[in-house]
């Protein structure tokens, strides 16, 4: 028997290193060639690795989560033959040490296996006997003496006291007695659950949730941008009232193979006439080097819910399309994000976002910019209500633009007259198909 290592791949464009996101093995799993194994991710894509050899998982190597140099050994494989290493335990995880309670009040090192999954090692590891009255720790039903203070963290500490729970009398599992989550749960169900006033049952659970892959590239990028970038957010309404009827009308005549339109062609038509007038909303800013990139292009990024979390799939030179090439093209993105066969060429290089809740969009929103850019657009949903127009109130439909800008390059005055600009083009929607 053979060993074969599968190595963190190296995806070019100068990555050194990846995000484990996902394992879909475990060690002594049998696998076939090309079964998929793990799931990677980097700044730009995720990327499976199949297995290219027949035979029994050894070894993973890693959490989820966590960042993994390219090159690195990440699985193992036993197979039939030589492999492509012959020795195994070079690619072991390290062993590091932790302390032991012993029943006699001493302590000893005991071997722990790192975050790294190895078969052997893992069958073999010594299991650590739990806390109880045998080994000198109190009973859950037994008070500790008198003015002896319980361990725990705060977040438990918090938890059993929503709960209405004395940690006085709940024994800890931890190093040196410290009451953990999973002591709470135990005591819960040796005890029964306290009630509140009234008989309703308190709810002790609590669940965690590591962070990982898209979700918390998300998480980073919107920190990143929020903590550099000083916001300025303009809000203004829109009568849609106009642009509604010839939508319906476009909608009802097109022709077999176009799309049916939604407002968003409207909106980004509109973003392309105000860019013209004024160009430095389709920027990116390098604040690093001090420097502004203007483009003459209008590359549109919209801002799309996934099942795997917030995408935005970019829309690339708006101001060469029409609005049913834009419509075509925002849906060919929407559904190439949202089932995973996106590419990564059209997830970069946006200058501008349109972010869109749809129905659910409410009156008011602040949304994040898309950084390096230094604008957002972002459309809230449409409602029907009363205008005072010539003496008497008439039934609109009226919707919010809630738009953000970087406050470094764009001033106020220059804000709220590029969104005034949008707002005129959708009010009067025959200018949208005019030649400036």
């Amino acid at each position: 028997m053979g060993l074969h290592v599968i190595k963190m791949p190296d995806v070019g464009e100068g990555i050194t290193e990846a995000e484990i996101v996902e394992w879909n093995v475990s060690p002594g799993d049998l696998v076939r060639e090309d079964d998929i194994l793990a799931a990677v991710m980097t700044d730009k894509a995720t990327v499976e690795i199949p297995s290219p050899v027949d035979g029994r998982i050894t070894l993973l190597s890693g959490e989820l989560g966590e960042m993994t140099p390219v090159g690195s050994v990440i699985i193992s494989i036993e197979v039939e033959g030589d492999g492509n290493n012959s020795n195994e335990m070079k690619y072991a995880p390290q062993v590091s040490t932790t302390k032991t309670i012993k029943d006699d009040g001493g302590a000893k090192d005991v071997a722990k296996p790192s975050p790294g999954i190895h078969l052997e090692q893992y069958s073999k590891a010594p299991i650590e006997k739990p806390f109880n009255v045998s080994n000198g720790m109190q009973s859950h039903t037994m008070p500790r003496p008198e003015g002896e203070k319980p361990l725990a963290s705060p977040s438990v500490r918090r938890r059993a006291t929503d709960a209405g729970i004395q940690l006085q009398f709940v024994t800890g599992s931890g190093p040196a007695g410290h009451i953990t989550h999973k002591d709470l749960d135990k005591f819960v169900e040796g005890q029964g659950v306290p009630q509140k006033a009234g008989g309703l049952v308190a709810n002790t659970s609590m669940n965690e949730t590591k962070i990982i892959g898209l979700r918390r590239k998300i998480g980073e990028r919107m920190q990143d941008a929020k903590q550099r970038i000083p916001h300025i957010t303009y809000v203004d309404e829109v009568d849609m009232t106009e642009l509604e009827k010839l939508r319906a009308h476009l909608n009802k005549e097109r022709l077999d193979g176009q799309p049916k339109l939604t407002i968003l062609p409207f909106i980004m038509r509109a973003i392309v006439r105000a860019i013209s007038a004024w160009p430095n909303l389709s920027s990116q800013y390098d604040d690093q080097n001090g420097i502004l990139k203007t483009f003459g292009a209008a590359h549109i990024g919209v801002a799309a819910q996934t099942p795997a979390g917030l995408m935005v799939p970019v829309l690339r030179h708006a101001e060469a399309m029409d609005i049913w090439h834009m419509a075509s093209e925002v849906r060919r993105l929407s559904e190439a994000a949202r089932d995973g066969s996106i590419k990564r060429e059209e997830l970069t290089g946006s200058t501008i976002t349109i972010s869109s809740l749809g129905l659910i969009g409410g009156i008011v929103s602040t949304p994040v910019i898309n950084s390096p850019e230094v604008a957002i657009v972002g459309v809230n949903k449409m409602a029907i209500r009363p205008v005072y127009i010539d003496g008497e109130f008439v039934p609109r439909q009226i919707m919010n633009l809630s738009s953000s800008f970087d406050h470094r390059i764009i001033d106020g005055w220059d804000a709220a007259q590029f969104i005034q600009h949008i707002r005129a083009s959708l009010e009067n929607p025959a200018t949208l198909f005019m030649e400036r």
